[in-house]
């Protein structure tokens, strides 16, 4: 538990749009996690036999689950609160020289499209918890590698 809360915390947002930064946290990951089930280098084992062993998942599938619940978490907030005003702001003008062209938002609405769903469906499932909870499990599913 002690590695979950110390490894996981802090990287995983600004981790979520960035694949090489993505796949360096996993390799992390995974290092850690050999160091403390003792295993060699020389012994064979796959990442996912470490994680089945280890009862993890891959670090994409828990970027990705922290994520959607926070989101659903926002939705469900009352109509004035602060971040629900933030998920639907839409800054105008231009940006900044050296600034991300693709916002935290824009992922999540190509995320969205790709599953065939609108943002106002998203919005609406939000409120209904069991549906939240579906809605969650298949896109955060590991089985599925539509993700």
């Amino acid at each position: 538990m002690v590695f979950v809360t110390s490894t996981h915390t802090c990287p995983l947002f600004s981790v979520s749009t960035r694949t090489v930064l993505t796949r360096r946290l996993q390799t992390f990951v995974s290092k850690c996690l050999r160091r403390i089930m003792n295993i060699k280098w020389t012994d064979k084992i796959t990442n996912e036999e470490l994680w089945r062993i280890t009862k993890q998942k891959p670090i994409e599938i828990q970027i990705k689950r922290i994520k959607w619940n926070w989101i659903g978490h926002t939705l469900i907030k009352e109509a004035g609160a602060i971040e629900k005003t933030a998920l639907d702001w839409n800054p105008q003008g231009y940006r900044r020289r050296g600034r991300p062209k693709r916002a935290w938002r824009r992922t999540i609405e190509d995320e969205i499209r790709n599953i065939g769903r609108s943002w106002n469906e998203v919005k609406g499932i939000a409120g209904d918890h069991n549906a939240w909870k579906l809605f969650m499990d298949a896109r955060c599913s590991t089985r599925s590698k539509r993700n």
